[in-house]
C-alpha cells in the first residue's frame, strides 16, 4: 500500500505541533514556578502580569528570530544556481 506524501507531511506537522504544545506547557510551569519563588503568596495579579510580560517578550524575540532566519534562507535559496525558482 502506497502512502501519499501529503499524508506523511500532515502527520509530521501534527506531531510537531503536539510536541510544541507539550514543550510550551513545560515552559509555562517553569516560568510560573520561578515567579512564585520571588513573590509572596497573595500577589496573584502581580505574578500574572509579570508572567504575561515575560512570555510576551520571549514570543517577540522568537518570532523576530524566525522571521530573520526565513529571510536569510529565502535569500540564500534564490542565489543557488540549482534551486527551484518560486512559482508565480
Amino acid at each position: 500500500m502506497e502512502v501519499k506524501t501529503t499524508y506523511i507531511g500532515t502527520m509530521i506537522g501534527l506531531a510537531t505541533v503536539a510536541f510544541g504544545l507539550i514543550a510550551a506547557g513545560a515552559w509555562n510551569k517553569l516560568i510560573s514556578d520561578v515567579i512564585a519563588l520571588f513573590l509572596k503568596p497573595g500577589n496573584g495579579v502581580i505574578a500574572e502580569l509579570i508572567y504575561a510580560v515575560i512570555i510576551t517578550i520571549i514570543a517577540i524575540v522568537v518570532v523576530q528570530s524566525l522571521a530573520k532566519l526565513a529571510e536569510k534562507e529565502a535569500a540564500l535559496t534564490t542565489k543557488l544556481p540549482f534551486s527551484k525558482k518560486p512559482q508565480e
